[in-house]
């Protein structure tokens, strides 16, 4: 079986301690078919997809497209973000410090940066919360992809972009694990809240497997043997939220095409 933690970064080694406090839990819940690492994929909807996959982290817009009913929702991680409430978060305006400009609409005709179109945090909210402003299907003067939260923060600092969504756990943990990677930054506002990036697992886990994987989470997340591993992420709980909360994600598209609003 497979095993990733792929969409948040803390400091080195980190996401190994982290698994490895999670497949504790998971072995005492008779998830014995546990991986001894965590894998790295270079194609993440392949590795998705993989029949072998035992658990990951994806984002809450490819759960609604390429993975829908292809994968199974196990659960939300809380986090300790600004922005974040339970397993709900959103996505933090950002613009060089020294950027005079206090609102979204005065950005009208600059570039933005985004990470990837297949984003929620980086995207898709923001497409939503820029659709309102938009005229003609129109409002930025140029969208550039970087790639990465972290990339589009660098475009911004060194004034290849002007403004860009940034999923809220991505910065704080940058701020407190790359402090230097965050500098050069202010908020000006945030998007909607959405569901988080939810936890998955393959279609071939059973429904007894799933339920117990969902236990050992939410008793990861409860035990104070295991906050060592889990503080570094900000990780303060687990829920378990039905699929229908993501429509949110597809609302939020649909109300960007309504306004004829289809790409930034």
């Amino acid at each position: 079986m497979k095993v990733s933690l792929p969409m948040y970064f803390a400091g080195p080694g980190d996401t190994a301690r982290l698994w490895q406090a999670l497949r504790a839990e998971l072995i005492n819940h008779d998830i014995t078919n546990t991986p001894d690492e965590v894998i790295w994929p270079d194609n993440l909807v392949e590795h998705w997809l993989d029949a072998e996959l035992l658990l990951s982290q994806t984002c809450s817009y490819p759960l609604m497209t390429v993975l829908k009913d292809k994968v199974q929702s196990v659960g939300y991680f809380h986090y300790d973000a600004k922005g974040c409430d339970g397993p709900f978060y959103c996505s933090m305006l950002v613009v060089r410090d020294d950027d005079k400009r206090i609102s979204l609409s005065d950005f009208r005709g600059t570039t933005v940066a985004y990470n990837s179109r297949d984003s929620h945090s980086g995207y898709n909210s923001l497409r939503a919360l820029v659709a309102p402003l938009s005229v003609g299907g129109q409002f930025f003067g140029h969208a550039v992809a970087t790639g990465s939260h972290a990339r589009s923060i660098e475009f911004i600092r060194d004034g290849q972009a002007d403004i860009a969504a940034i999923d809220c756990v991505t910065l704080a943990l940058l701020q407190r694990h790359q402090p230097e990677a965050a500098t050069g930054i202010r908020v000006i506002g945030q998007t909607a809240a959405s569901p988080g990036l939810p936890l998955i697992t393959g279609m071939a886990t059973s429904a007894d497997q799933l339920w117990m994987m969902r236990l050992a989470l939410a008793h990861a997340c409860a035990n104070l043997d295991q906050a060592a591993a889990l503080t570094p992420f900000g990780i303060t709980g687990f829920s378990v939220l039905p699929d229908s909360v993501c429509h949110v994600v597809a609302d939020m598209e649909q109300e960007a095409a309504d306004y004829g609003y289809l790409q930034l």
